[in-house]
């Protein structure tokens, strides 16, 4: 399965071993599961550890340094999809962009307005929820 994985997962990953996000990571990026990420998502992360956890860069540097060769990174397609328009803050649009034009199966995310904007492809989910799907 094709797993999307938004930037508020994989800061909480990066800043707890022992989470769910964690491990919702984890299962993403095990195979048979392509753990997908977007060139968006890098650029936010580091933007989030900049502003809220400077004293943290080090860890997230360390994450990325395991991370980064397991995902698949892709850059945001340009054209947008009428779904887009489910999600209330404009800034997410164009994860869910990259996650629709790549097909994948599960979008992951801790972002309310994501999980409550009704999108049925992908298949939206919290990290809980992920853990508890059998693939």
């Amino acid at each position: 399965m094709k797993i999307f994985i938004d930037s508020n997962v994989i800061i909480s990953a990066a800043r707890n071993p022992n989470g769910k996000p964690f491990q919702a990571f984890i299962k993403a990026v095990t195979f048979p599961n392509t753990g997908i990420i977007s060139e968006q998502n890098i650029d936010e992360i580091r933007r989030i550890f900049n502003r809220k956890f400077p004293h943290q860069i080090p860890l997230l540097e360390h994450f990325w340094a395991l991370a980064l060769p397991i995902l698949t990174i892709l850059p945001v397609p340009v054209n947008a999809y009428s779904d887009e328009a489910k999600i209330q803050d404009t800034d997410d649009r164009p994860l869910l962009r990259t996650a629709i034009y790549t097909n994948v199966d599960i979008f992951i995310t801790g972002d309310k307005g994501i999980i409550k904007s009704n999108i049925e492809k992908p298949k939206i989910m919290t990290p809980a929820d992920f853990l508890n799907y059998n693939l």
